[in-house]
């Protein structure tokens, strides 16, 4: 049987997405998230925070890089990953981060404007499009419907 570590956060973005690239060339982009709890324990209001580091690969990392920021409300799915290292003191550490498949704006408190990017193969590093080279929008002409109702 196969196990699913599958989880799903929204929460504010905690520091700005720092994106670095491997010696082989992938892009890789980790920042912080912090979940607000807000509950009711004997009449008075308790409030808990919980904080989550997050890490995107490839294309992923680098749309996140350019579009997120510390303060941005977001929605982030992925897994668990464990991470342990030892220490220069000998010590073993450990920790669990979130390897994100998909990070996206929280629209309940916030307006987005998403631009697609072109289709980028192998690590994601395909030349970015810049505002000289970005399609403009095109806009549809409004349908006539003349006196029918248009359904």
């Amino acid at each position: 049987m196969a196990l699913n570590n599958t989880v799903s956060i929204v929460g504010n973005v905690t520091r700005d997405p720092e994106l670095r690239f491997t010696p082989s060339g992938a892009p890789v982009c980790t920042f912080g998230v912090a979940w607000n709890r807000r509950y009711e324990r004997g009449g008075e209001q308790v409030e808990e925070v919980s904080f989550f580091d997050v890490t995107c690969w490839s294309s992923l990392a680098e749309n996140v890089a350019e579009s997120i920021t510390k303060g941005t409300r977001v929605i982030v799915s992925g897994r668990l990953d464990q991470r342990s290292w030892d220490t220069p003191e000998g010590e073993r550490r450990s920790k669990v981060e979130i390897v994100a498949d998909e990070v996206a704006p929280s629209l309940r408190w916030a307006a987005a404007q998403v631009t697609r990017n072109e289709f980028r193969e192998g690590n994601g590093t395909a030349p970015r499009r810049t505002a000289a080279t970005a399609p403009s929008p095109a806009r549809a002409a409004a349908p006539s419907y003349g006196d029918e109702e248009p359904f």
